[in-house]
């Protein structure tokens, strides 16, 4: 267990990176807990897991613009998430960048329905910019004072 931990902090930055850049919830809370242990700091974690996290929302909306006809190709067996996705960019509108941030299984569909739409790139860079800001500072800090104040329940 030593040894996972050792690593994790070792390089738990480079592996939050990359799995931000899909996602990264799960990563950034245990990052956040990590951090409530000493293992790493809150606050590059934040910075590492917001970036990736932007980064790979912008990458999804710009390349599905960019290749629409190749992704709708890989789309057919969501419809219904699909369709759940536009539900949501109906009633939410702008909100659902943050919104989107929360829902698994929304996550990803967000940025690729956006891209096949004709909704502004810089509007969507803007919003997914500001929403990465939130999203990495309350799962971050929610996860690393939650943690904190559990080690001292269980102490």
């Amino acid at each position: 267990m030593n040894e996972l931990i050792h690593n994790l902090s070792l390089y738990g930055y480079l592996i939050l990176a990359f799995y931000s850049f899909g996602g990264g919830m799960l990563g950034l809370i245990g990052a956040g807990v990590l951090s409530s242990l000493g293992k790493m700091d809150i606050t590059i974690s934040i910075f590492v897991a917001t970036t990736s996290n932007f980064l790979g929302d912008n990458f999804l909306f710009f390349m599905t613009q960019i290749n629409k006809k190749d992704v709708l190709k890989y789309l057919r067996k969501h419809r219904r998430k699909i369709a759940y996705t536009n539900l949501l960019m109906k009633k939410y509108g702008d909100w659902v960048v943050f919104l989107q941030k929360y829902i698994y299984g929304v996550k990803t569909l967000v940025p690729i329905v956006m891209g096949l739409s004709r909704y502004d790139f810089k509007k969507f860079t803007v919003l997914n910019l500001l929403a990465s800001i939130v999203w990495g500072i309350v799962i971050g800090l929610g996860s690393y004072y939650f943690s904190s104040t559990a080690q001292r329940w269980f102490s």
